[in-house]
């Protein structure tokens, strides 16, 4: 691997670090590259190499990761999750949610109570299913499903 690409490489996971980091803020492209020290073409082009999908939906699904953890061990309301993890409208928090999880939001939190489990098997139940009709053969992070290996 190239040092230019090394350097990039770091730089994309420095933008990712901050959009975890900030998931529940409204944030844009431009903001994103901007940690990233590159354009915000070339940061959109360049994230969905690296980590195989645009920065939106690596943000959209972080925030219902979120919202997922959220619904199985508070009571809170499914429209305050919502808005905690910085979707401005309860229809298109729940069609996001349910495109991503399967299910909606309420119907998740019927089905899946607080996890009572090591770290590592909670980590793993958090992650939604991959979703449909999607490349399902990579990650989010770019490399071989190990589902798909031989």
């Amino acid at each position: 691997m190239s040092r230019e690409t090394e350097d990039l490489n770091r730089r994309l996971l420095r933008a990712r670090d901050a959009m975890d980091r900030a998931y529940a803020e409204p944030l844009d492209v431009r903001a994103v590259a901007s940690v990233a020290h590159i354009s915000p073409a070339h940061f959109s082009r360049s994230f969905r190499a690296v980590f195989g999908e645009t920065p939106h939906r690596y943000l959209v699904r972080r925030r219902v990761e979120r919202a997922m953890f959220l619904l199985r061990e508070s009571e809170r309301s499914v429209t305050d999750i919502c808005f905690d993890v910085a979707f401005t409208s309860l229809g298109t928090f729940s069609r996001t949610f349910r495109e991503i999880v399967g299910e909606t939001p309420s119907g998740y939190r019927r089905g899946h109570g607080p996890i009572v489990a090591p770290h590592c098997v909670q980590l793993a139940a958090m992650r939604p299913p991959a979703a449909r009709g999607r490349n399902t053969a990579m990650s989010s992070f770019g490399e071989a499903d190990l589902a798909t290996r031989p």
